[in-house]
């Protein structure tokens, strides 16, 4: 970071979107001053998820702009403050979804910090720990973070590998644990892009009987490659009649509409299907899908900090990373394009070095 005197907001590098849909360009914006429990960190990689593409459009309609996206950092840590104890200098580590939580509410005190009514976002927030002033994300040369939320990255994980476990692989890895998956159980992976190969490869290393629920076969041999056990087009009606009363997880990570009755019909008695993938559509659902086989609808999202840690820790030891394509960051505004399209396989990351480019 440039900071020409001790005390002095520091000037960087990042990519920002100016306003609701409009291209991301290269700009300079200045990071807070390190406090003491602070962590200055130099990205090396940021991965692109899909909600900073919905951002960017204003498809949800509460970003702040100008936008600085990016949740999904992995770097190196340059500077610390004066009380920090969790880091050092010379540390590999990651940023996730969010940097702040009131860290004194039921929810942040069992861990649940992603569930804090007063939890900051990384980006596009308002930091109210902090100044008040809007959050910038990951598109970025560097970043400074309160410590207890700057997660340890494992050294056998490629930091580019390990960038998106910070969204898409918390995102996955909460809910698997939360409804048990694992040896004995039988869990539907609906969806394979960003999210949904992260979430075979988990549910695979936990010892779970793992479907992929895809569209078509158009990824029949990459859903198997990544450890799925059996691959469904859900476009063959057959499909739900072969399936009924299969499984006892259904991981949703698409974001379009769904017949969600359908999917209902796959569970068996007390199975639960949740929702990961997000869609501002309302969800049409039959009280009777849910009265067939005492079955529940479900939402899930990210997790605390010390269960994301666990998850870092459990894909370092079972050598799971994410499936990237690295970027500069000239190609930012294609990736959007192609994630909207659904053309990754599975997940963009950007290369932080050529913000300055």
């Amino acid at each position: 970071m440039h900071d020409e005197a001790p005390g002095a907001k520091p000037s960087v590098a990042a990519y920002t979107a100016p306003s609701a849909g409009a291209a991301l360009e290269p700009t300079t914006i200045e990071r807070r001053p390190l406090g003491p429990h602070d962590v200055g960190i130099a990205i090396h990689y940021c991965g692109v998820c899909h909600s900073d593409v919905h951002q960017v459009h204003g498809d949800w309609g509460d970003g702040t702009f100008p936008m600085v996206p990016g949740h999904e950092i992995a770097g190196v840590v340059t500077e610390i403050g004066a009380d920090v104890t969790r880091h050092a200098v010379g540390d590999r580590v990651g940023v996730g979804v969010i940097v702040g939580s009131c860290r004194d509410c039921g929810m942040c005190v069992q861990g649940l910090e992603q569930y804090c009514a007063k939890s900051v976002e990384t980006y596009a927030a308002i930091d109210r720990y902090h100044g008040g002033e809007p959050t910038r994300g990951g598109y970025s040369t560097h970043i400074v973070t309160d410590e207890h939320f700057v997660l340890r990255i494992p050294d056998s994980l490629p930091l580019d590998q390990a960038a998106p476990l910070l969204c898409a692989g918390i995102t996955t890895y909460s809910p698997l644990k939360h409804w048990d998956a694992g040896p004995g159980k039988k869990v539907a992976v609906l969806g394979l892009g960003g999210l949904g190969h992260l979430a075979v490869k988990i549910a695979h290393a936990l010892g779970a009987e793992v479907t992929v629920l895809s569209r078509s076969e158009r990824k029949k041999d990459d859903g198997l490659r990544l450890g799925a056990d059996h691959f469904h087009a859900t476009d063959d009606p057959a499909t739900f009649d072969l399936l009924a009363g299969t499984f006892d997880l259904v991981v949703c990570t698409v974001s379009s509409r769904l017949d969600v009755d359908a999917y209902l019909s796959l569970l068996a008695n007390g199975g639960t299907m949740v929702y990961l993938g997000i869609t501002d559509e309302p969800l049409g659902v039959s009280v009777f899908s849910l009265l067939r086989g005492r079955t529940s609808l479900a939402g899930s999202q990210i997790g605390g900090m010390a269960e994301t840690q666990e998850m870092l820790d459990f894909c370092a030891e079972h050598g799971i990373g994410a499936d990237v394509e690295v970027i500069d960051a000239t190609r930012i505004n294609e990736a959007f394009d192609r994630v909207r399209h659904g053309d990754v396989r599975y997940r963009f990351v950007i290369d932080a070095s050529t913000f300055e480019s």
